[in-house]
């Protein structure tokens, strides 16, 4: 399959196929079902988001810490799939701000 470029944005959770319908962040090149999988992922990342948000004690020790870190991991993921799609300019700006785990 032929790939294309896509728009996504980890603060809206989208992707979208015409760059100036939405404001983004990271430009990919990813075949339908490539960019269906990093839908998927940010609306996994939603739904950690979701589960995050529900709580009021941040301090490490308490059961919200599991939350925070099932949001973090769903998170490096989306991050980790959108650098190995990323065009060479979403690849090095990434590297540039660390956005991935060791």
């Amino acid at each position: 399959m032929d790939k294309s470029i896509y728009y996504v944005s980890v603060q809206s959770r989208s992707v979208l196929t015409e760059q100036g319908a939405s404001a983004y962040e990271w430009e990919i090149e990813a075949t339908p079902a490539e960019a269906d999988q990093v839908r998927i992922e940010l609306d996994m990342m939603q739904e950690k988001d979701e589960e995050v948000t529900g709580y009021m004690f941040p301090w490490p020790d308490t059961t919200e810490q599991s939350t925070n870190v099932l949001f973090q991991s769903s998170l490096d993921k989306v991050y980790r799939t959108i650098y190995q799609l990323g065009t060479p300019a979403t690849r090095q700006q990434m590297e540039e701000l660390r956005l991935l785990s060791e």
